[in-house]
């Protein structure tokens, strides 16, 4: 079957370095993320994730405690890709000591099934655990690294497919594909005002009240860090379900797209943005991270988009 297909990522050295629970990634010589997926891992993330200059882009709690960072929402750990309700149980704030009145999932590593420097591709599959130990859900990623002398990318194309039951992604804002941003970048806030972020999506809407659970191709959270302007995308594929995406993207950080909140985003609690995946049947979405210099304008991310979508005539994997 012909799908609608990720161009790729700019073209880049990639080399990839394996340990113990953990894949180090470098991009033209230099680091650029590493990817946890260890037994004392609730769910799989990247971190930390840097800028083509070496600039550290998320925030580096609760891995790292550093002066001066917000430890609020422990469970938001570099980038990461889990929901709040799984047939009812809790991935996204799935940590051991994170409160909330759900029972909580684990996202266990099955098989790195590839690590390719060539192509700049690492494919793992996971297990979407319940809390006795039983799959509830296969993940089959594939992240593909790249980059330029001004650009890191990250492109994600993930795959979920049920086994023996019914597998429900509930309606809450809790979720799904996200980042937490380092703490300069956030938006001035009510527990912040020295802040420098600037929250843009593709209608040209600005800040949180204008992009809070509205739909959009892409959002960027741009801003400065170490003085530098820089900032952060995500690309929402348009082969993915009920694109363009609803956005939960807050002043305090939090970059998410989530289809499934709708009860949240719309105030009303007839809607349902649930989605249902039968057993033998999947569910695919495909994400693009894009760390660039500058502003929104500056660094063109309309266009950049719009090349990101268009489609092509190849197969995916």
């Amino acid at each position: 079957m012909l799908l609608l297909c990720v161009p790729a990522a700019f073209a880049a050295n990639v080399t990839f370095q394996k340990a113990d629970g953990r894949i180090d990634v470098s991009v033209d010589g230099k680091p650029f993320t590493t990817l946890y997926f260890g037994p004392d891992t609730p769910k799989p993330y990247l971190h930390p994730v840097r800028a083509a200059d070496g600039t550290v882009v998320t925030r580096l709690y609760p891995m790292e405690v550093v002066e001066g960072e917000p430890h609020d929402h422990p469970h938001h750990r570099g980038i990461w890709f889990t929901h709040g309700d799984v047939n009812g149980l809790d991935f996204w704030a799935n940590e051991p000591n994170s409160e909330g009145p759900m029972k909580k999932g684990k996202i266990v590593l099955r098989k790195v099934e590839k690590v390719d420097n060539a192509s700049g591709t690492i494919r793992a599959v996971f297990e979407w655990q319940t809390p006795d130990g039983k799959i509830l859900l296969v993940e089959d990623r594939t992240m593909v690294f790249g980059g330029d002398a001004q650009r890191r990318t990250i492109d994600f194309d993930v795959t979920f497919g049920a086994g023996v039951q019914p597998v429900k992604f509930g309606d809450t804002k809790e979720g799904t594909f996200a980042i937490r941003l380092a703490a300069p970048l956030e938006e001035p806030h009510r527990r912040a005002e020295n802040r420098t972020g600037k929250i843009t999506n593709a209608e040209g809407k600005t800040g949180e009240s204008e992009t809070w659970g509205k739909p959009s191709p892409w959002v960027d959270y741009s801003g400065k860090l170490d003085g530098k302007p820089i900032g952060v995308a995500i690309f929402d594929h348009p082969s993915n379900p009920k694109h363009p995406t609803f956005w939960h993207v807050r002043s305090y950080g939090l970059f998410a797209a989530n289809i499934f909140g709708e009860h949240d985003y719309f105030d009303d609690k007839t809607k349902d943005g649930s989605l249902t995946i039968k057993p033998g049947d999947t569910l695919r979405f495909r994400y693009r991270v894009l760390i660039h210099p500058g502003d929104t304008q500056a660094a063109g991310i309309g266009e950049l988009y719009k090349e990101y979508a268009k489609p092509d005539m190849r197969t995916a994997r």
